[in-house]
């Protein structure tokens, strides 16, 4: 796997995305792209992201076997159905309504059982199921998303690019944002997704 050679060296994070196909989650205007390293358009002028993008940060959240994830932004559900083949449940939050149709259909289809959907503000993240022992926010964020931070349980961590780059926040209110990845993610500009 291409992966491999650009540092993703987690076998679990290999494992997982090894096991979901990408083409079930790429619209039928780009399914020759559907194994391309790069960004995909879906509905609502929102998009995919690249393997390599969502291998880094699913590698970066360290997620455990029995941890709790909340994903921010669940887009075409991709993101969802690789940490849904790495945790018993994964929970996530989707703005649009469409999208949360189109990934509830994908998910019966090809049999992702534990991914539980709910349409809202991911920026409020889901206090009814807080505390999470990981949080991943798949769309750029102009600064830190402390009301998340607040739905971690004490060990918690966030991953979320900020202004471009990934960083990763923790529950110890006295500790600094951690910039973990020396490099700005183009591919999370800012302001791209109008809500976040």
């Amino acid at each position: 796997m291409r992966l491999r050679g650009h540092g993703i060296y987690d076998t679990r994070v290999l494992s997982a995305m090894e096991a979901v196909p990408r083409r079930y989650f790429v619209p039928d205007a780009c399914y020759e792209q559907a194994y391309a390293d790069m960004e995909l358009p879906i509905d609502c002028g929102q998009s995919l992201s690249s393997p390599l993008t969502i291998a880094m940060m699913t590698q970066v959240l360290e997620v455990g076997p029995d941890h709790k994830v909340l994903e921010i932004g669940t887009g075409s559900g991709y993101h969802a159905a690789i940490l849904s083949r790495m945790v018993t449940r994964v929970y996530s939050i989707e703005r649009y309504h469409r999208l949360i149709g189109a990934v509830e259909s994908r998910c019966r289809q090809h049999n992702f059982v534990n991914i539980v959907l709910r349409h809202g503000d991911g920026l409020q993240g889901w206090r009814g199921q807080a505390p999470f022992d990981r949080i991943i926010v798949t769309c750029g964020l102009h600064a830190a998303p402390t009301d998340l931070v607040d739905q971690l349980t004490d060990q918690g961590r966030l991953v979320a690019v900020v202004n471009g780059r990934l960083c990763e926040y923790t529950a110890d209110k006295n500790a600094a944002p951690g910039d973990i990845v020396g490099m700005t993610l183009p591919l999370f500009e800012t302001g791209k997704s109008k809500v976040l």
